[in-house]
C-alpha cells in the first residue's frame, strides 16, 4: 500500500511536470536512517521526539539532509515543504518571504530558538538573512505547535516556522569543537565561516559562530521582448556584503535548562529591481543592522508542575536609498527606520493526571518605530497575550483545545489622536486518533481561528496608512493522516506517508488601493479569500548492500479564490502567484563516506493577479539540483568537501514577474572539523 501510494504520488508529480503545472515540498530525515550501522544517540532523539509528540501537520529538515540540498539560505530550504510559496525577488540579494497555504506572509510566525522574530513595521521576516551553517533543524507547523509548554505567541500565528540552532555536543574528554567552512562559486561568491564550541563545565557550554558573505549577484538571463526569449541581459546591482555573528550559552540544571544568545547581523545590498521595457540597471541600495539578545529558562519543579520563562530585546536599523541621480527611473527615497522590541513570556504547565495536561501562558511585547518621514507619527505598540490550553490522552485518542486572548494598545507620539484598543479571542481545537495498535496509522484534524493586526506601515505610513483598519482574520480547517511502516532488515526499511485536506478563509483582507496619485495609495479592508488544498508526501527508506537510499516525493494542490467583490469581472479568480499544482522530488544516497543528493522542484502555471487573463499568465518553472559530498577522516579531524550544481538544465524562470532568477550555477563547500 505504501509503495503504491508513493508511486502514485511520484507519477502525479512527473505527469504534472510534463503537463506544466506543479510545485514544492519535503519532509526531513537523517542520513543512514534505519540502517544496519550504528546511529548516534543525538540523531535518534531528535527524530523520535518530533514524531511522537506532534499532532498537527509538521514538516522538518535537519542534520545532513538540511545541508545537502544545495541551498543558500533558510528560504531556499523551505521551498521543499509542501503548501509553501516563496516570493523571491531575484538572486542572492533579493528579498525572500514565505507564504504558507496561501494565507499570506504576515500570517507566518518565524521562531528563532523558541522566540519569535518580529517586524512591527511590515510584518515580514526576510528569511534570506539566516544561514544554514549553524542550523540544527528547520520545521514548519500548520496551525500551531502542539507542545504543552509554550509561550502565548506560539498560538498567535496561522502557521509557524521554527529555526533551531545547533547545541554543542562533545565526545568524552573533549572540551572544544571547531568547524572552519568556506563556500565559493558562481557570482564571485565567497562565504567563509567559523564555529567554535567550548565546554566550560559538565553543565555549561558556549557556542560562537560567525560568517561573512560577499557576492556580486551578477548572472546572465534571457527575457522575452515580444515573441519569446530572444534577448540576453546581465543581472546587476544584486551584490551583497553580509556579516553575521552569534554567541550562545547553554546550561543544564536539575530537571531543566537555561539558554542565552546574542545575535548581530550587518549587511549592505543592492536591489536588482524589475526588468521592465529593457531596463536592466537599478541603483537602489539597502543597509541593515539587526541585533537581539534573548534568553530562556525551563524547569520541571515537580512531576505535575513545569515553568518556562523567555525574554528578548531587539534593535533593527534599515536605510533605503533610491537616487534618481544614479537611476533616472527612480523616485528619490532616502529613508531611515529604527525599530525596537522588548518581549517577555511566562508559561506554566500543570499535569494533575497522566492523561490530562493544563497550561497557561502570558506574554508582553513592546514595539516602537522611528522614521525620518514627513508627518510621521512615531508609533509605539503595547501588546498583551494570554493563552490557556488543555489536552487529554486516552489510549490512541488525543484531544487538545486552546484559546488565545490578544490585547493591543497603540500610542502615537507625534499625534493627538487616540487609537482604540483592540481585543480578540482566538480558539483552536486539535484531535488525533490511532485506530489500530498493530498499524502505525494516525488520523488528525484541527480547527483554528486566528488574526493578524495591521502593521505600522498599514496603519501609520505617511500617505498610505489608514488608522481605522480592522485586523485580518483567518479560519483554518484541516483533516489528515500519517502512516509509518518500519522494517528492520531487508532492502525495504520503511516508509512515511502523510496527507492533509484543508480549507482556509481570510476575512477583512488588507489590500492597497490606488488614489488619484500613483505615488499615493490607501490601505483598505476589502478582501475575502477561500483556499481549498491538498498536501501529500511520501518518504521511503531503502538499503541495497552498503548503500542507503532515501527518496521523497510530495504534491500540493491549492485552489485559492479571490471572492472579494461579487460584482467584479474577475470574481473567483486564482489568487496571484498561487499555483494550482506543485510538487518536489528528492533522492538521497549514502555509501560509506560518500553522499549524493538530487532534488527536483516544480511550480505550475500561475497568474500575476486575480484577473486570470492571458496577459497575467505566469509560465510554470522547474529546477534540477544535485550535490556530491565526500568525507576524509584523519587523526582527530575530518574534512568534508561538497560540490553542488543548481538548475542543471539552465531553466530560465521568474518566481515574481520581471525578476529573473539565475540559470545554472555551482558552489564548492569545504568544512574542516576538529
Amino acid at each position: 500500500m505504501a509503495l503504491a501510494l508513493a508511486a502514485m504520488l511520484a507519477g502525479s508529480c512527473f505527469f504534472a511536470a510534463s503537463a506544466q503545472d506543479r510545485d514544492s515540498t519535503a519532509i526531513s530525515e537523517e542520513k543512514n536512517w534505519a540502517s544496519d550501522t550504528t546511529l548516534s544517540i543525538d540523531e535518534v532523539m531528535v527524530v523520535a521526539t518530533r514524531t511522537s509528540q506532534e499532532v498537527v501537520p509538521v514538516q522538518m529538515l535537519s542534520g545532513e539532509k538540511l545541508r545537502s540540498l544545495g541551498t543558500h539560505s533558510i528560504a531556499d530550504a523551505i521551498r521543499y515543504f509542501s503548501g509553501v510559496q516563496i516570493k523571491d525577488f531575484g538572486g542572492i540579494g533579493g528579498l525572500k518571504s514565505i507564504n504558507v497555504r496561501s494565507l499570506g506572509s504576515q500570517h507566518v510566525g518565524v521562531f528563532y530558538d523558541g522566540v519569535e522574530l518580529g517586524n512591527a513595521q511590515n510584518g515580514i521576516v526576510d528569511l534570506g538573512r539566516f544561514s544554514l551553517d549553524n542550523m540544527e533543524s528547520v520545521s514548519l507547523y500548520n496551525g500551531q505547535k502542539s507542545a504543552t509548554l509554550q509561550s502565548a505567541k506560539d498560538y498567535a500565528s496561522a502557521n509557524a516556522v521554527y529555526l533551531q540552532t545547533r547545541k554543542p555536543r562533545f565526545t568524552e574528554g573533549k572540551r572544544n569543537n571547531w568547524n572552519f567552512g568556506l563556500k565559493s562559486g558562481s557570482f564571485w561568491t565567497v562565504n567563509p565561516s567559523v564555529l567554535w564550541e567550548h565546554r566550560i563545565s559538565d553543565r555549561v557550554s558556549l557556542s560562537a559562530s560567525t560568517e561573512f558573505l560577499y557576492t556580486t549577484g551578477r548572472y546572465r538571463f534571457t527575457y522575452a521582448k515580444r515573441d519569446g526569449y530572444d534577448t540576453t541581459g546581465i543581472r546587476q546591482n544584486g551584490d551583497v556584503r553580509m556579516t553575521r555573528a552569534e554567541v550562545a550559552l547553554f546550561g543544564d540544571i536539575e530537571d531543566g535548562y537555561w539558554r542565552a544568545k546574542v545575535y548581530f547581523y550587518d549587511s549592505e545590498r543592492g536591489y536588482p529591481g524589475a526588468v521592465v521595457r529593457g531596463q536592466f540597471v537599478h541603483q537602489d541600495r539597502q543597509w541593515d543592522d539587526n541585533f537581539f539578545a534573548q534568553g530562556s529558562f525551563k524547569k520541571d519543579f515537580t512531576p505535575w508542575y513545569s515553568l518556562q520563562l523567555s525574554g528578548k530585546y531587539a534593535y533593527d536599523y534599515l536605510h533605503y536609498l533610491a537616487d534618481p541621480r544614479l537611476d533616472v527611473t527612480a523616485m528619490y527615497v532616502d529613508n531611515h527606520y529604527r525599530q525596537q522590541e522588548a518581549y517577555f513570556s511566562a508559561a506554566h504547565r500543570f499535569k494533575p493526571f497522566r492523561w490530562w495536561t493544563l497550561s497557561l501562558a502570558t506574554d508582553f511585547q513592546w514595539n516602537s518605530l522611528d522614521a525620518d518621514l514627513r508627518d510621521f507619527v512615531y508609533p509605539m505598540r503595547y501588546a498583551g497575550y494570554g493563552a490557556a490550553a488543555t489536552s487529554f490522552e486516552f489510549g490512541g485518542l488525543k484531544l487538545s483545545a486552546s484559546i488565545l486572548y490578544t490585547y493591543i494598545h497603540d500610542v502615537l507620539r507625534a499625534s493627538e489622536a487616540e487609537m482604540d484598543d483592540r481585543h480578540q479571542l482566538s480558539p483552536a481545537v486539535i484531535a488525533s486518533w490511532k485506530p489500530f495498535r498493530a498499524i502505525d496509522l494516525e488520523l488528525r484534524a484541527f480547527y483554528k481561528k486566528n488574526y493578524r493586526m495591521p502593521t505600522f506601515n498599514d496603519l501609520y505610513y505617511t500617505f498610505t496608512g489608514v488608522s481605522w483598519l480592522e485586523p485580518e482574520e483567518t479560519t483554518q480547517y484541516d483533516f489528515g493522516a500519517t502512516w509509518h511502516l518500519i522494517r528492520g532488515k531487508g532492502w525495504f526499511r520503511g516508509v512515511d506517508v502523510q496527507a492533509d485536506v484543508y480549507f482556509n478563509q481570510i476575512d477583512n483582507k488588507i489590500v492597497a488601493m490606488p488614489t488619484s496619485n500613483q505615488f499615493r495609495w490607501t490601505m483598505m479592508n476589502l478582501g475575502y479569500v477561500e483556499i481549498l488544498g491538498i498536501d501529500a508526501a511520501a518518504q521511503g527508506y531503502f538499503r541495497f548492500g552498503p548503500v542507503d537510499v532515501s527518496p521523497r516525493v510530495s504534491y500540493t494542490f491549492q485552489r485559492a479564490r479571490d471572492l472579494s467583490d461579487p460584482d467584479s469581472e474577475w470574481y473567483g479568480g486564482q489568487v496571484a502567484y498561487i499555483p494550482l499544482h506543485s510538487c518536489s522530488v528528492t533522492l538521497g544516497a549514502a555509501y560509506r563516506d560518500w553522499s549524493f543528493n538530487y532534488s527536483f522542484i516544480y511550480t505550475g502555471e500561475r497568474y500575476e493577479s486575480s484577473a486570470n487573463i492571458p496577459e497575467n499568465y505566469a509560465q510554470p518553472w522547474y529546477t534540477h539540483d544535485i550535490s556530491l559530498t565526500k568525507s576524509f577522516l584523519f587523526n582527530g579531524w575530518e574534512l568534508q568537501a561538497t560540490a553542488l550544481v543548481n538548475n542543471i538544465l539552465n531553466q530560465q524562470y521568474e518566481v515574481v514577474k520581471c525578476y529573473p532568477m539565475p540559470g545554472t550555477n555551482f558552489m564548492i563547500k569545504v568544512n574542516f572539523i576538529l
